[in-house]
C-alpha cells in the first residue's frame, strides 16, 4: 500500500462519525498557493478540480455528512502531496467522455417543462 493511501485510511479511521469536517483546516488554497507546479497555466484544471473537490466537501458538510466530507478532502490532501503525479493521472483526453460530462453539467428542464427555481 502506498503511503498516502495509508495516511488517508489513517485520517478517516480517526474522525469520529460525528464530528464537523474541518475544510478550512485542510488549507487547500494555501497549499494550491505553495505549490509551483499547479500555477502553472498547464495545470489550471487541476487546480479547478481540487477546488471542485473542496467546495464538495463543504456541501457534505452541511449537509451533516462529516465522514463523506473528510473521505473528499482526503483524496485533495492526497491529491496535493504530489502534484506531478496527480497531473499526470489527470491526463484524460476521451474526447467523447469529455462531451458526456460537458451534457451531465448541463442543468435539466424538471418533467413539467417549468424551469426551477433561482437560488438567491
Amino acid at each position: 500500500m502506498r503511503r498516502p493511501t495509508i495516511a488517508l485510511c489513517l485520517t478517516l479511521l480517526a474522525v469520529p462519525a460525528h464530528a464537523a469536517c474541518d475544510v478550512k483546516g485542510a488549507r487547500i488554497e494555501e497549499t494550491i498557493a505553495a505549490k509551483p507546479d499547479l500555477q502553472k497555466d498547464a495545470n489550471a484544471q487541476t487546480v479547478r478540480d481540487l477546488r471542485t473537490l473542496r467546495d464538495a466537501a463543504i456541501v457534505l458538510d452541511t449537509y451533516k455528512y462529516p465522514g463523506e466530507c473528510e473521505v473528499l478532502l482526503g483524496i485533495a490532501r492526497t491529491m496535493l502531496a504530489d502534484p506531478g503525479r496527480t497531473i499526470e493521472q489527470g491526463g484524460d483526453t476521451d474526447e467523447e467522455k469529455a462531451d458526456d460530462v460537458a451534457e451531465a453539467r448541463k442543468p435539466k428542464l424538471p418533467s413539467d417543462g417549468k424551469p426551477a427555481p433561482k437560488a438567491n
